[in-house]
């Protein structure tokens, strides 16, 4: 997507995938996996703006039209995740971009402001694909094919982020201890889905989190 932010982050690349890290990574420590979406309607969700981009088709959650986001604002957790497990099945069609928004809240217009984006997007000219931390790290070689349905699977715990594709580590990216960014820094907050313009059209199921201490 375009943010009005953008960032000087010299020296915060993501660290070495280390041993240790993929030991973290791979964790299943938590509770038991919570489904965020029923398959059936968009009950726990909130659209803000161009409500009629979002749709619920077959059990998806059909993204398609003009600028919005889908907020959760369920009962899992009062919808203020910390740390946890995020998945979903995920399919791109042709030239479209989309993302995953965390630690981020409700606002009536406009591109988030607060939270971090997990990036959706195989062959929109966007060069920041699939399994990029928007503008922290970008990843150029999307790992999936439009038209396929992928695992998409993010990992937030302390001050970890760890963004996987069909169960391959593509992003492990720590905040330093010193970085001043509040409106881009871990907190706590909800998820949202981006509707990014009328030719981008992304399908999102399975959607489920798994809370960690």
């Amino acid at each position: 997507m375009n943010i009005p932010l953008k960032f000087a982050l010299a020296g915060l690349l993501c660290l070495p995938l280390t041993a240790a890290t993929l030991l973290r990574a791979d964790d299943d420590a938590g509770g038991d996996w919570i489904s965020l979406f029923d398959g059936k309607s968009l009950d726990g969700w909130k659209m803000n703006e161009n409500p009629d981009s979002v749709r619920v088709e077959e059990g998806m959650i059909v993204i398609d039209g003009p600028r919005g986001h889908l907020f959760y604002v369920g009962e899992v957790a009062d919808a203020n995740f910390k740390n946890f497990e995020f998945q979903a099945d995920v399919r791109t069609h042709p030239r479209a971009n989309s993302g995953i928004y965390f630690h981020t809240k409700f606002q009536e217009s406009g591109w988030p402001n607060t939270g971090y984006e997990a990036q959706v997007n195989a062959t929109h000219g966007d060069p920041r694909k699939t399994g990029s931390l928007y503008a922290i790290q970008d990843v150029r070689e999307p790992g999936h094919e439009d038209g396929e349905w992928f695992n998409y699977h993010i990992l937030v715990n302390g001050k970890q982020i760890v963004l996987k594709i069909n169960g391959k580590v593509v992003c492990d990216y720590t905040e330093p201890d010193d970085l001043n960014r509040p409106e881009r820094q871990l907190s706590s907050g909800t998820f949202a889905l981006q509707a990014h313009d009328p030719d981008s059209r992304i399908d999102f199921k399975n959607l489920r989190v798994k809370l960690l201490p």
